[in-house]
């Protein structure tokens, strides 16, 4: 009997072990056979996730973020204990101990599965099996992956220390509304750092991986609390916080950004403008959108902050007023469905859904609630109802007509009422207005994103920082950056490459160019061009002709020294990559972009050195090297502990020459005759200003570029598709005003100096009406003292003509005189010379007596 019993146990006990080697060996051949081809668990320890790349301003302020993955990158040495505390307490609390893989747990959740029938499955992955999934496989729920999971979470253990894989975790992990990592989930929920998180809050954090798109603080507020508390009373159980702290912070509400208890980190940063998204797309072309988007940059813009405020500022007021002076009104096209407006919750949420412009400072988005029998009454976004509620007046109103959206025609006459433009339900955009005097509040105004669009941009002349720029009226309204995208005519700003050009080739400030009409066969047909006014005016000095903009002029000068010639000092200066040498583009008729033309003012400006226009200092990448720096000149005392007092930096630069500097001063001299004569005199500045003013045919562009020592800006307005402005639209009238807005500002912070006169010239006085040489001591309105190069002598008596097209019978103003003028002896003595007629640059008619 005892022998049976015990061959019966000994069968049994083989079968068991038998049983137990082939259930160890085939565990060990799946094992085998799934730890082929796995991906390297060691490329964990070169980590480098996806994280925000950042915009600062020179003073340090952060202006702007881009991130494909939302995500700040935090060494687990500055994640505080509490942080590390809440998520192994809700995601691995045996993280500590075991080895990458939980068995106990994996147990318990086979267990669990079995007894629900399946019904009820829950993880049991340890937080080092989460870190391989999310890293190096899938998220299919299979045996496969499990498997997997588990060979490369032991591998990762003996790789890794227990710190170094929750670091790795806690900086990739998912938290919902596109925030990746622990840090960057504290500041979208709570706007905080990592260290100001109290225990309720970073256990929030801790609940959110289980089902970050389901745990919504807003919408699943009680799942979220309720799972909140759970990873509290885990956190007690398991030693990291006191019962009492427990039952104080389980007691508190869900606070979060979401509900509004905290502002947003990105109502703390400007709005975006074209300025940050121009270094987006210059930076993203320049590294690459993977390394743009996720590389953790830390970008040092050139932005001055306040003159960017002054350049939207002076843009946005020419374009309104512009826009107004139409008398058309437009609105929004946007409404809200009457039956959203008779609760006040219902419209405000309505209304905070509807895509308007809100990045125009002032400007609000309001609704029509009611018209009365003269008045309309709004509600306004942002703003408390008062008991009497908002009002727009019909006095506010009669500027303007109705548009009909359909036809773009207006419809009707003048509005009398606010009925006449307006209907319930209307989404509008309105702002204060308010006294000159004490600041004090009028009545709210309509306002509207005028059609007309424009650029403005200003940069530093010897650096090539760009300071300001400004692409439309509104980035959220229109995103294309007018000052780099678009491409326009520059019309008559182009002119000074042209004279520049003939300053280069033998010409002075006092060269003779004939003003007279011009016939020219192309394949298009003839072609005439012809002055601003229609009218010519015969022999002309140089000055004269780009300080009047001179076309006749100007296409003579093209045709004399060869648009070859022209077109290779335009790309020299970066005006174009190639200008066709055709005539017509010696008048601006080929389109270029803002962004161009400023940049190659600059090089007039400072004197004819090569400057590169850039938005960006300095970039970093996400280990502080700097992996991009504009400056590259070279400080040769920067490294003495102490300099001399009184003694700068010495600074070595070894730029591109462009331009000759007596050139680029001659052409300076010219362009401040255009501010105080010409077509450029509305400005109205206390330094020294240059410039140029353009206006295309039938006013479709108009421009106006200046510069002061140290700062140039340029404008242009213009329709997005080409139409004239009108007969009253030139540079000088829509864009020297927004010059001169923003210019105050910048020379009341960087001021301004007398232009820098360059060795190698000699001074003499002309008169720039005719060109004739004066003595040194005359003076009037006439007389100007020009600055002509050393060794060039012009012969005044009979001075060379420019005709451009061959030879021209030729009569100069004095000349002509003369021939006809009679001499006689004064009661002194002296011969003089009577003209027959008088003539600009002669004696008046009384000028013997």
């Amino acid at each position: 009997m005892l022998r049976a019993l015990l061959s019966f146990f000994g069968a049994i006990f083989s079968w068991i072990v038998t049983a137990a080697f082939f259930a160890a060996l085939t565990v060990g051949g799946i094992f085998w056979m799934y730890s082929r081809d796995l991906p390297s668990h060691e490329a964990l320890a070169q980590y480098s996730p996806k994280t925000i790349s950042r915009i600062y301003s020179g003073e340090g302020m952060l202006i702007d973020e881009f991130a494909e993955e939302r995500r700040i990158f935090v060494p687990i040495e500055e994640v505080p204990d509490l942080v590390k505390e809440a998520f192994v307490s809700a995601e691995d609390k045996n993280f500590y101990q075991h080895p990458g893989y939980d068995l106990r747990g994996i147990l318990g959740a086979a267990v669990q599965a079995v007894q629900s029938g399946g019904s009820n499955v829950r993880g049991a992955s340890t937080i080092t099996q989460q870190v391989m999934k999310n890293f190096l496989l899938s998220s299919d729920r299979s045996v496969e992956r499990k498997v997997k999971e588990l060979i490369l979470a032991s591998r990762l253990e003996r790789t890794l220390s227990k710190d170094q894989i929750l670091e790795l975790y806690l900086n990739e992990i998912f938290l919902g509304q596109n925030s990746f990592g622990v840090a960057a989930a504290a500041q979208t929920y709570f706007n905080k750092s990592l260290s100001e998180l109290a225990p309720h809050e970073a256990a929030m954090l801790a609940a959110m991986p289980q089902a970050p798109g389901r745990y919504h603080p807003v919408r699943a507020k009680e799942r979220v609390t309720e799972r909140r508390n759970y990873v509290l009373r885990e956190m007690w159980q398991n030693g990291y916080i006191d019962e009492a702290t427990y039952e104080a912070e389980a007691k508190l509400p869900l606070r979060s950004v979401q509900n509004g208890d905290f502002p947003s980190a990105g109502s703390q940063m400007p709005s975006r403008d074209y300025f940050t998204d121009e270094i987006r797309r210059q930076l993203s072309r320049e590294f690459g959108n993977e390394e743009f988007f996720g590389g953790g940059l830390t970008i040092r813009a050139t932005v001055e902050p306040d003159l960017q405020s002054a350049a939207a500022d002076a843009l946005r007021d020419a374009l309104e007023q512009y826009d107004r002076g139409l008398g058309l009104w437009r609105g929004t096209g946007e409404t809200i469905a009457e039956d959203q407006l008779t609760d006040e919750a219902a419209w405000r949420g309505a209304l905070y859904s509807v895509r308007v412009p809100r990045d125009i400072p002032g400007w609000y988005p309001a609704v029509v609630l009611q018209i009365g029998q003269n008045d309309a009454r709004i509600g306004i976004e942002g703003i408390e109802e008062d008991a009497d509620g908002h009002w727009i007046p019909a006095k506010d109103v009669q500027w303007a007509r109705k548009m009909n959206r359909d036809t773009g025609r207006p419809e009707g006459g003048r509005a009398q009422v606010a009925g006449d433009l307006l209907a319930v339900g209307d989404v509008v955009l309105v702002r204060a207005m308010t006294s000159d005097s004490d600041g004090s509040f009028i009545r709210w105004t309509l306002r509207q994103v005028p059609r007309v669009q424009g650029g403005f941009m200003a940069m530093d002349v010897n650096t090539g920082r760009v300071m300001a720029m400004q692409g439309g009226f509104s980035y959220q309204s229109s995103v294309f950056n007018r000052a780099t995208q678009a491409m326009r005519q520059p019309g008559s700003s182009f002119k000074p490459f042209v004279y520049a050009a003939a300053l280069d080739n033998n010409y002075t400030p006092a060269t003779i160019v004939v003003d007279e009409p011009i016939s020219l066969n192309t394949p298009y047909g003839l072609w005439e061009p012809k002055n601003a006014g229609g009218r010519h005016y015969g022999p002309t000095p140089l000055r004269t002709g780009i300080e009047q903009s001179r076309n006749l002029m100007t296409i003579r000068i093209a045709q004399d020294i060869g648009m070859d010639v022209i077109a290779r000092y335009a790309e020299k200066f970066g005006a174009y990559d190639t200008l066709k040498p055709f005539l017509a583009n010696s008048l601006g008729a080929q389109e270029t972009t803002l962004f161009r033309m400023v940049a190659a003012y600059a090089m007039f400006a400072n004197g004819g050195e090569r400057v590169e226009p850039t938005l960006v200092d300095r970039v970093q990448d996400r280990r502080g090297r700097t992996i991009y720096r504009h400056d590259q000149r070279v400080c040769e005392t920067c490294g003495q502990q102490a300099l001399p007092a009184g003694q700068a930096p010495v600074i070595t630069s070894d730029r591109e020459r462009v331009m000759d500097p007596i050139t680029a001063y001659q052409l300076t001299s010219m362009m401040e005759g255009v501010v105080k004569r010409g077509s450029g005199k509305g400005v109205n500045l206390p330094v020294p200003i240059a410039g140029k003013t353009g206006t295309t045919n039938d006013a479709k562009d108009v421009w106006f570029i200046g510069f002061s020592s140290n700062i140039v800006a340029g404008c242009y307005l213009g329709y997005d598709q080409p139409r004239t402005l009108g007969s009253n639209a030139y540079g000088g009238t829509l864009c020297v005003p927004v010059f001169n807005a923003f210019m105050r500002e910048a020379v009341r912070e960087y001021g301004g100096t007398e232009f820098r006169v360059p060795p190698g010239g000699y001074w003499a006085k002309i008169d720039r009406v005719t060109g004739q040489r004066l003595p040194d001591d005359a003076s009037g309105p006439n007389v100007i003292a020009e600055y002509f190069r050393d060794g060039t002598d012009p012969s005044w008596g009979s001075p060379l003509v420019i005709s451009g097209f061959g030879d021209e019978n030729v009569v100069l103003p004095w000349t002509a005189a003369a021939s006809a003028a009679k001499t006689v002896t004064t009661s002194t003595g002296k011969r003089k010379v009577i003209p027959k007629k008088a003539d600009f640059g002669t004696l008046s008619s009384g000028g013997l007596y």
